[in-house]
């Protein structure tokens, strides 16, 4: 494997740093790197702002209007958005039902629905866990009944990340009982100002809302609404996830965690009179992390080799999924050690007015909601199971 970019791939990186150093709007950068909440209006201009320059969807094929890219120009505009501390794409549209509506919806729903993906103008929520259905999804019972060329949905999804902010949510439902469960689901699209849809926040652990319940009491939307076949919702569904677990992986990301770390444990003392960065065993985590991550970095580079543009990762992705989530709570137990008896949760935004430091309720809250990456997109368990018998043939 060729690990190093070509000098034109390098040229390309120069052009999208200069980009996001001079034109992308600088107050959005200084407000995520201060681990502030950002509203609506803030993401939809982070996008709007990638969109108009033709970047937002920037792993479509050209023809959905994709910018032609190939998989390291992806790799290089990802680390470099991460790099300059621009909030991360939200997922639910541009990288997960984008490639299902290109892929499997007709002509006009492509029409209606991928512009707005495309520039960021258009907020989309991913319908799929229940109170009794996560990552055994198949036993989802949310329903949607077709009568005179509507659908009726009625149930309640729940863990749906960004939902505050969606203009449209895509779901599974339940059109059929009869034959195996993965059969009888359905894909559909929904606006979330419909009548009869119900958003209930859910604040974490961090103190932040970043999840919802949904909750659908006879809720009306057009059959023309559903993606391809009724009853082949779960296919759909197993291509989209291939996208999303892929797309934890943030090498960029987990390379400014690492440096930011480092950074702090050069300037907080260990306790005594030396530096926490020239403790053994801190340092030895610290070490660690760093090859944790650029073993993450060769899987993903393993996988994206083999896809064609616009292609799912398919099963191979559940590696991905395992590996980032556990790098990603290697990095942030190192941010416990920098925040040392400021570790507690619960400052949140008060953190300056109580006298600690803002690092430390930034870090412990990354901390915190990192806890969660080992269950959401289909727990570790779930994946090592994928990668057993879809990957190994055990």
């Amino acid at each position: 494997m060729n690990l190093t970019f070509s000098p034109e791939t390098e040229v390309f990186r120069t052009k999208v740093r200069a980009f996001f150093e001079t034109e992308f709007p600088a107050e959005i950068i200084a407000k995520n790197r201060a681990g502030k909440s950002l509203t609506t209006e803030d993401i939809r201009r982070s996008e709007m702002a990638l969109g108009a320059k033709g970047w937002l969807a920037s792993a479509w094929p050209e023809e959905y209007g994709g910018p032609g890219w190939s998989v390291e120009e992806q790799y290089v505009f990802d680390e470099e958005l991460e790099r300059a501390g621009v909030p991360t794409v939200t997922p639910m549209g541009v990288v997960y039902v984008g490639p299902v509506l290109y892929t499997f919806a007709s002509d006009d729903q492509k029409a209606k629905w991928l512009p707005g993906i495309r520039d960021g103008s258009v907020g989309w929520a991913q319908g799929y866990s229940e109170p009794g259905a996560g990552s055994d999804l198949a036993s989802l019972q949310f329903s949607a009944v077709l009568e005179d060329g509507t659908y009726t949905l009625n149930g309640h999804k729940i863990w749906t990340s960004a939902a505050q902010h969606a203009d449209w949510i895509f779901l599974l439902a339940r059109t059929s009982s009869e034959g195996k469960k993965q059969e009888g689901i359905t894909f559909i699209c929904c606006p979330m100002d419909a009548p009869g849809v119900t958003l209930i926040p859910i604040i974490t652990i961090d103190g932040k809302h970043v999840l919802n319940e949904v909750l659908f009491d006879n809720v009306k939307v057009p059959e023309d609404y559903r993606i391809g076949e009724e009853g082949k919702g779960w296919t759909y569904s197993q291509y989209l996830l291939g996208f999303e677990r892929t797309s934890y992986a943030r090498i960029g990301g987990k390379r400014a965690m690492l440096r930011h770390a480092r950074e702090l444990a050069s300037s907080i003392p260990n306790g005594g009179n030396h530096r926490l960065i020239d403790d053994v065993a801190f340092a030895r985590k610290l070490t660690e992390a760093e090859m944790a991550v650029d073993g993450l970095e060769m899987t993903v580079f393993r996988v994206l080799s083999g896809l064609s543009s616009g292609g799912s990762p398919g099963d191979a992705a559940s590696t991905i999924k395992i590996l980032a989530t556990q790098t990603h709570q290697q990095i942030t137990e190192l941010f416990l050690n920098t925040a040392a008896t400021f570790a507690q949760p619960g400052f949140g935004a008060n953190a300056a007015d109580i006298g600690l430091p803002l690092h430390a309720a930034k870090d412990v809250s990354a901390y915190f909601a990192g806890r969660a990456q080992s269950i959401y997109g289909g727990t570790n368990e779930i994946q090592r199971t994928i990668i057993a018998r879809k990957v190994l043939g055990l």
